[in-house]
């Protein structure tokens, strides 16, 4: 009898416990690997020992292959940490990481003794086929795998790009893998047991800041009308959970396709967390809109990203200041919460544009006080690190630190693990960035959402909420954001939620 292949999926540490949502891709990637071999899940983000965890698993079971999910940002030192100890104890079994940021930095990533192979984008079909040349009885031939990064000879091989699909073996996801499901569904602004899920991939567009765009390359492929019925179905009757917070990359796209998927969500009236866009946003119509309320939307997360109409062409993003401000309005009047992100501090006029940014977001507030804001540092993608169909074609300026020095990204994970380059991955600062611009951003951050705190915490009384609120009034009616001493001194206590850092 024929040995099916075994392999070990492992999701990296990148949140707390509490913060542990589905391991989606990792879900996905289970089930095309059991349509011809069997396959095992580690969820850091619950097995807090993921290396322990790792080592009695491979104890347990013969495995031809670890594929490990790597994100940047804080999920690179334990990646590095596990595919060490699986190197030192097995040296034999290959190795291969995808996710972001093998993607995105896909020289980096091999040049790492303990990384062998790297999928590149969307691995359901290119780890199945991978896992086969390995455990083959033939020579694998892996030039003919679709967007396969690998070693030959010390040289690294890239093969071409494979298309995007949404495949469905018309089962739901494999959560049984996981253990007990019900341990991801959380407590959440939306309700008691808020659960995970992504019905479509990609997104149309092409902003060159974002590594979906990297990834995906403008493409988007949104799920069968059945399927997305299927799973949320399964999703609230068989495991209980009372609302969705969608991981699509860009939930929102032409509105004659979103209409049958809206249906099927205002049948189950889920209260539901998305991504959008505000031109699309703006371009429903009214009985979408109808849907749309039906269907229990309670909050989409817009890049706004600046309030700069220049800056948003040279990024790409396709929207207007404008529309910003319109979305913020229709929102309001169709009982949605408008959760806006923004970038700061962008390397050309840093510091105008920063003011610039903070008295936009004061014309939202006054459009919408509901409006809950995200702020983060501009840290631009690479050029090496954007999709092979947008590289060079319009590059941006030279990226200088505060010496006048070409900025010089890393060349190992090892270096993405240095505290610089983990915030750098995270929007949480850049090498442009002067001390006292810094302290500018954190001071408006701390008094906006002690103003306005946040919808999304629960953990907090509405009395403190109330308190801070009050506190830092005054500095944000005269714009006194320097030094907000008594309002740290009250965080400190209070702790408020920040959405940027913790999401739902």
């Amino acid at each position: 009898m024929t040995r099916l292949p075994q392999t070990l999926l492992i999701n990296p540490t990148i949140t707390s416990r509490s913060s542990a949502r589905f391991p989606l891709s990792l879900l996905h990637l289970a089930a095309a690997l059991d349509q011809s071999g069997n396959s095992t899940i580690i969820d850091g983000n619950v097995d807090r020992d993921v290396i322990g965890a790792t080592m009695h698993a491979m104890e347990q079971n013969a495995f031809d292959a670890v594929g490990i999910s790597v994100m940047g940002g804080p999920q690179i030192a334990p990646s590095i940490d596990v595919s060490k100890a699986i190197r030192e104890r097995y040296p034999a079994i290959p190795i291969i990481w995808g996710g972001y940021f093998p993607t995105l930095y896909t020289d980096t990533a091999l040049v790492a003794p303990y990384v062998d192979y790297a999928i590149r984008g969307q691995a359901e079909e290119s780890l199945p086929e991978l896992i086969a040349a390995l455990t083959g009885p033939a020579v694998p031939d892996l030039a003919k795998i679709g967007s396969l990064s690998w070693k030959h000879d010390g040289v690294v091989m890239h093969n071409p790009n494979r298309r995007f699909t949404l495949g469905d073996s018309g089962l739901v996801l494999p959560y049984d893998k996981l253990g007990d499901p019900r341990r991801y569904l959380a407590r959440t602004f939306l309700g008691r047991r808020t659960v995970a899920h992504q019905a479509a991939i990609g997104c149309r567009f092409r902003c060159t800041f974002c590594g979906v765009a990297a990834m995906f390359g403008g493409t988007t492929v949104l799920p069968a009308v059945a399927r997305l019925e299927r799973d949320l179905r399964y999703l609230k009757y068989e495991l209980g959970a009372d609302s969705v917070q969608f991981f699509d990359h860009n939930f929102f796209d032409r509105e004659q396709d979103m209409i049958p998927l809206l249906e099927v969500m205002a049948k189950l009236e889920m209260p539901w967390w998305c991504y959008a866009r505000s031109d699309a946003l703006l371009g429903l119509s009214e009985s979408t809109w109808k849907l749309v309320r039906k269907s229990r939307l309670r909050m989409a997360y817009i890049g706004a990203e600046s309030p700069s109409g220049q800056m948003l062409k040279e990024i790409r993003k396709g929207t207007r200041p404008d529309q910003t401000l319109e979305v913020a309005e229709l929102c309001r009047r169709n009982g949605v919460i408008p959760e806006m992100s923004f970038m700061v501090a962008p390397p050309e006029n840093t510091e105008e544009e920063t003011e610039l940014t903070f008295e936009f977001i004061r014309d939202l507030k006054r459009i919408n006080p509901e409006s809950e804001i995200i702020v983060y540092i501009y840290t631009p993608l690479p050029e090496s690190s954007k999709h092979e169909k947008d590289r060079n074609k319009r590059p941006g300026m030279a990226l200088l630190d505060l010496n006048g020095e070409p900025v010089v990204f890393p060349k190992t994970p090892e270096e993405w693990m240095e505290p610089r380059w983990v915030d750098y991955a995270c929007h949480a600062d850049a090498p442009w960035l002067t001390d006292k611009l810094r302290r500018r951003i954190l001071d408006f951050v701390t008094v906006l959402r002690c103003r306005f705190p946040t919808v999304q915490d629960l953990r907090s009384p509405p009395w403190t909420k109330r308190s801070l609120s009050a506190m830092a009034s005054w500095r944000y009616r005269q714009r006194r954001y320097d030094r907000p001493w008594e309002l740290n001194l009250a965080n400190r206590l209070v702790r408020l939620r920040m959405p940027q850092v913790s999401g739902l």
